[in-house]
């Protein structure tokens, strides 16, 4: 659903129609008549075309090129986000995605703000997903990253179930971040950033006990925006397709 992908082979300087179970991807972008969109065809090879036509039922897409190279990553990424304050969400959220993070799930941690806090001063969680979603069109992505519904640290915790590495960044005691690339390779990477007072020994240990792995970032102290999109491009460099 977070993907356009059609069942057919497709060719720069065609049209091509978009329907059934690709609409509802196409629906999710919220393509519209002139909008430029990212498609993947059958041969998983990823084009760039321009939208014709919309109805309710199906859509037509002018195909004008094809990207030399696949715009998705081979690596995926999950950010596990403490929400900070302010515009900072935001940041992240837009810039992730441009460095191809697969899914963002803010949080809320001992220090962190929660988000009722965050939405008496002003709202901004209902936007989160549109921001991913502009963020995706900018950079000619294929697939929109999911913001997934903020939940607690302990839920936070339990939704990385699936096989990859786990690392939270720490501050205090974690491995250096270049020693423990050095040493796996994966291709799902889990990654936990806590708010701007960091996590609290508790909470380290209780992502200990779920297979997280701390590591730091160098020895100066990182603002959690900056922290967030450095390890993103990080992971990317050495293991997904930044270079």
């Amino acid at each position: 659903m977070d993907r356009i992908i059609l069942d057919r082979v497709l060719h720069p300087n065609e049209e091509v129609s978009i329907e059934g179970p690709p609409m509802e991807a196409f629906r999710f972008q919220k393509g519209r008549p002139g909008a430029l969109i990212t498609l993947t065809d059958a041969l998983g090879r990823d084009f760039r075309g321009r939208v014709l036509f919309v109805s309710a039922e199906k859509a037509s897409v002018w195909v004008f090129s094809q990207f030399p190279s696949a715009t998705e990553s081979p690596l995926e990424i999950v950010l596990l986000q403490a929400l900070p304050e302010k515009e900072r969400m935001e940041l992240i959220i837009q810039k992730t995605t441009e460095l191809g993070v697969s899914r963002i799930i803010p949080f809320k941690s001992r220090r962190s703000i929660s988000l009722e806090e965050r939405e008496a001063k002003q709202k901004k969680a209902h936007r989160w997903q549109d921001i991913a979603l502009k963020a995706t069109q900018q950079s000619r992505r294929a697939l929109v990253p999911r913001v997934e519904a903020y939940r607690s640290f302990e839920e936070a915790l339990a939704s990385c179930s699936e096989e990859g590495l786990r690392i939270l960044l720490w501050e205090w005691q974690g491995k250096p971040l270049k020693e423990v690339l050095g040493s796996f390779s994966f291709q799902r990477v889990y990654g936990m950033v806590g708010p701007e007072g960091g996590f609290t020994q508790e909470e380290v240990e209780a992502a200990r006990r779920m297979g997280f792995l701390p590591v730091k970032l160098g020895q100066r102290i990182l603002r959690t925006e900056t922290a967030a999109i450095t390890l993103v491009a990080l992971l990317q460099y050495e293991w997904g397709d930044l270079r």
